[in-house]
């Protein structure tokens, strides 16, 4: 219990040097390439959870915006992979980070705009003044569509950051507070317990919608630019 509450989220380091290149890059691993004839059950079960994905995902997009299929699918199956690793007991979840998760977000929203900007220059200057405005009111609409278009990666980036921040807190104080309980009452902390198995159910499940959320957000900027 008197273990500090944000140790957790502490970037790690190895002799003083900081290992977090390696944390991002170990989830690749996870998703081996085969060149079989015939794949192993996991294989073939993470490709075709692959082919769903991006299936539907991408089902909204013109030829041009389906180009992006191997960027959106990487970016869902590394910060999928990331956050369920990131369950696991004393390790490391880098989407904690807000500074990961804005490096991530800004050069893909950046990448949207520049190709709306490019492809659909009316369009997306369209955006800034909705049709019928009245005249006092164009300038003012503007500076809040311009806000709120600046807006998007940093959206994107908090809400990740949040949710996974929040569950990780949850899990350490509930877990906290089971422990102090044993000594206490045992029917409650066995009470407690319990809501800690099924709040890391739900960690699961909120790792891998905050995985899709972000992806599918990306998709949505895409969709509106290409």
């Amino acid at each position: 219990m008197n273990e500090n509450l944000f140790a957790s989220f502490i970037t790690p380091t190895m002799m003083g040097l900081p290992i977090v290149v390696l944390v991002i890059m170990f989830p690749t691993i996870l998703f081996p390439s085969t060149n079989r004839l015939i794949n192993n059950r996991l294989v073939a079960i993470q490709q075709w959870l692959i082919h769903l994905t991006s299936k539907q995902m991408l089902s909204i997009h013109n030829r041009k915006g389906q180009t992006w299929a191997l960027m959106l699918m990487s970016l869902i199956l590394f910060i999928g992979s990331t956050n369920l690793l990131g369950l696991l007991p004393h390790s490391f979840t880098p989407t904690t980070q807000l500074s990961m998760n804005l490096s991530m977000a800004i050069p893909l929203w950046a990448g949207t705009v520049i190709l709306g900007f490019r492809h659909k220059t009316k369009a997306s200057l369209a955006h800034f003044l909705p049709q019928g405005t009245p005249i006092p009111l164009i300038p003012m609409l503007v500076i809040i569509e311009t806000i709120s278009l600046f807006i998007q990666p940093v959206a994107l980036a908090v809400r990740l950051t949040a949710n996974i921040t929040a569950g990780h807190l949850l899990i350490h104080l509930i877990g906290g507070a089971t422990l102090a309980l044993m000594d206490i009452s045992m029917t409650t902390a066995f009470i407690t317990f319990i809501i800690l198995i099924l709040l890391t159910i739900l960690e699961f499940a909120v790792a891998l919608i905050q995985a899709y959320v972000f992806t599918l957000l990306v998709s949505l900027y895409l969709h509106d630019n290409a």
